[in-house]
């Protein structure tokens, strides 16, 4: 049976639903499994459970280096709906311009803020942030959108992906022109990036700027996507898109996986077959959110990941103001003091992530967002 057309008024749940999938990462679920998995000290499935909730340390992959362009993604399947809104209410590009520009810069300064900006130490001050990658990445790739048709578009995310390729390749900063010690990004970031670098005593960022060029590509396939959504359903039907989006990422994989050979799949570097493997990743994960909840209609369930992901820069930065970890010792101390130590972390992991949902609860019923 052909599911029903979805209403373009709504707001798209499962970008919510995924969004606040992906922060709950970040807001203490990575901590809480690795808790978990502690239980099971003899299980070599949660051994390699907990590995996936940390970063490797240079070349391939886990769980936790997807989080981050998971994010940017789904920030770039957003961009189509805002766009086509507010030209429907009568602002002018200029105007979009001067809103993705302004957007841009407050993530920049959000993501300073977030390293420390108010200490007002700015010697030692890291420019470079999270943050500070989704507002530039996303800002070049909006920008990008609003100037390029899709054929031309695609075509500059090849080249984009290909040249960064052919930098890191042809212009060798060392003997081994990937290494963490000898790669062009950060030869470029020692010499342009002002601030301090995080790793290697100030002398590598992955937040860098040179690496910002294939993340754009990242938030440029999520514009993509989410212009496949915005599709009437008299010209593709919703069930026909979900389908696009699996061949899509089952090609994404293919390509990164193959790339991989001659440019390893490296989040540090944000690589041109990351960029590939995580898109895949990101595909998958967003088509089935989207077939369960908006063509399927499956509801319900999504509020307690909604809640998150409608406020998710403010529970980002809030985790680095608020003393979450301190509310959650006040509520749940006494608890988890009547339990064997093995047990203590994995309660006081629950009762961090319930004070931070809560909090953002709180904010979800009195309508207040942050907005960037």
């Amino acid at each position: 049976m052909e599911s029903q057309e979805i209403n373009r008024k709504e707001r798209l749940l499962s970008l919510d639903a995924l969004r606040g999938f992906d922060m709950l990462f970040i807001m203490g679920l990575s901590g809480w499994i690795v808790s978990l998995c502690g239980l099971f000290p003899s299980s070599g499935f949660m051994s390699w459970l907990s590995s996936q909730m940390s970063h490797v340390e240079w070349n391939g992959l886990s769980h936790h280096d997807t989080i981050f362009p998971l994010f940017l993604f789904i920030a770039g399947i957003s961009f189509p709906f805002s766009i086509a809104k507010q030209r429907k209410s009568g602002k002018t590009e200029r105007q979009i311009f001067m809103k993705v520009i302004k957007r841009g810069v407050v993530l920049i300064f959000l993501g300073m803020v977030y390293n420390g900006f108010f200490k007002l130490d700015f010697e030692h001050l890291r420019c470079a942030s999270v943050l500070g990658r989704i507002g530039l990445a996303w800002m070049i790739s909006a920008l990008l959108f609003m100037r390029f048709k899709p054929k031309a578009l695609a075509a500059v995310a090849a080249v984009i992906l290909v040249g960064y390729w052919l930098l890191l390749w042809l212009v060798p900063g060392g003997p081994d022109t990937y290494s963490f010690e000898h790669n062009l990004a950060g030869a470029v970031d020692r010499v342009l990036l002002p601030g301090r670098l995080i790793y290697g005593d100030n002398h590598f960022d992955p937040e860098g700027l040179l690496s910002t060029l294939p993340a754009v590509v990242t938030a440029m396939l999520g514009m993509f996507t989410g212009q496949l959504i915005r599709l009437p359903g008299d010209k593709i039907s919703e069930n026909r898109k979900v389908l696009y989006m699996l061949a899509a990422a089952v090609a994404f994989l293919t390509v990164g996986w193959a790339w991989s050979y001659v440019f390893p799949v490296n989040k540090m570097l944000w690589s041109s077959s990351f960029v590939c493997v995580v898109a895949a990743y990101s595909l998958l994960l967003f088509a089935a959110f989207y077939y369960v909840i908006d063509v399927k209609g499956c509801r319900k369930w999504t509020l307690f990941f909604r809640v998150v992901g409608m406020n998710s820069i403010t529970i980002y930065l809030a985790q680095s103001i608020i003393n979450f970890s301190q509310a959650s010792r006040f509520f749940f101390g006494g608890l988890a003091g009547k339990f064997p130590e093995v047990w203590t972390t994995l309660i006081n992991s629950t009762g961090y992530i319930i004070v931070c949902w809560l909090f953002l609860y709180f904010l979800y019923r009195k309508n207040v967002f942050l907005k960037v």
